[in-house]
């Protein structure tokens, strides 16, 4: 990955993350990395972990596309080991956020 997609990734979360914020999600956790893979953003709202996945992108294609099965199983690992490292139980759902151009969709409850 070369800097301006490291840094555009960044770019991309710090602005998911306010997106968030303002739905009234908690931020637990940012870059989130295990031997399985990462979980860009994890948060809290109404008692339910969020795991999200964020895409971004300046360029001329749909964003969403760029997550496919083989992601969402590493995703789904790094979630159980979250859930072991941590303790923890609780309710959960993958969502994902695109943004493209500085539009923000978000998808919740994603599956394949």
């Amino acid at each position: 990955m070369g800097l301006k997609a490291y840094l555009d990734g960044i770019l991309g979360e710090d602005k998911a993350c306010k997106f968030l914020k303002k739905q009234g999600f908690e931020i637990l956790k940012r870059n989130f990395y295990s031997k399985f893979g990462e979980i860009d953003i994890i948060a809290k709202k109404d008692e339910i972990l969020h795991f999200i996945e964020v895409k971004f992108t300046q360029d001329d294609y749909e964003v969403s596309e760029r997550l496919d099965r083989k992601k969402l199983e590493k995703i789904l690992k790094t979630i159980e080991f979250y859930h072991l490292k941590n303790g923890i139980s609780s309710d959960f759902q993958i969502d994902l956020i695109c943004i493209k151009n500085d539009v923000i969709q978000f998808c919740e409850n994603i599956s394949f």
